[in-house]
């Protein structure tokens, strides 16, 4: 079983960091010191589960961790800076502050830097997320000790319950657009009114015709889901926020 740090100081470590063509020493102290901060540490970037689930999810809700006291989201991961930065890009995740623990020093510190020889991986983090408050540990969600990676506890939801419990859930809104469609500018600034926070996807940069065609039945633009249902063109939504009121 892993240890659970609440209520210890997190190790004292210098992030070494690329930033532009620079580089950049990143303490702890900096990042943590008088602030506070959600973590979540993951195997490794552009695996599965990190880049499907695990940093979108958070990327999505930091406005709603702010909202209730949080400076940053920080996700930190055994890799390099230049692998960091590329998946930081990779992901448009510009909400998180990506750290790169490739000497896997904060890992270690925090007991939770395990062998991946079997991946090929080499040492990697276990994963987990935690709430720091002026570098304390206030509360941590540990993945259970099994084979494999277990991804069940350190998700943006739980962190959000136990942040502000009772607090809805942010909707996974996704705008299908295109450039120069007065539709899609009447839609997206409906939603931003609203203030629903949502992803759009660019035809012919994020997606095809025909993959518009199967996911919505429709070639025309702009078509918007709201947690996986399909609320459709810019009249649809504009009636659907009505609704809402």
């Amino acid at each position: 079983m892993f240890q659970d740090r609440t209520g210890s100081r997190i190790p004292s470590v210098t992030f070494h960091t690329r930033q532009g063509h620079e580089w950049v020493d990143v303490t702890t102290d900096e990042i943590f010191a008088g602030k506070t901060v959600v973590v979540f540490s993951l195997p490794g970037a552009f695996t599965p589960t990190c880049s499907s689930s695990h940093v979108p999810r958070y990327n999505q809700m930091v406005p709603t961790f702010k909202q209730h006291g949080v400076d940053s989201v920080v996700c930190v991961s055994v890799n390099d800076t230049f692998v960091m930065n590329e998946w930081q890009k990779s992901q448009n995740a510009d909400n998180l502050t990506f750290i790169p623990d490739g000497n896997g020093d904060f890992t270690a510190g925090m007991g939770l830097l395990v062998d991946k020889d079997a991946l090929g991986f080499g040492k990697r983090s276990w994963r987990y997320s935690m709430l720091v408050r002026d570098g304390v540990v206030e509360k941590m969600f540990i993945e259970p000790d099994v084979e494999g990676d277990p991804y069940e506890v350190s998700d943006a939801d739980t962190m959000l319950a136990y942040l502000a419990p009772g607090e809805p859930k942010p909707m996974d809104v996704a705008v299908f657009s295109r450039d120069g469609c007065p539709f899609c500018v009447r839609a997206k600034e409906a939603l931003r009114n609203a203030g629903i926070h949502f992803e759009e996807l660019v035809m012919n940069k994020d997606y095809t015709e025909q993959s518009l065609r199967a996911v919505a039945n429709a070639a025309t633009v702009p078509q918007v889901f709201v947690n996986g249902k399909l609320i459709g063109g810019s009249d649809a939504v504009l009636a659907w926020l009505e609704e809402r009121k």
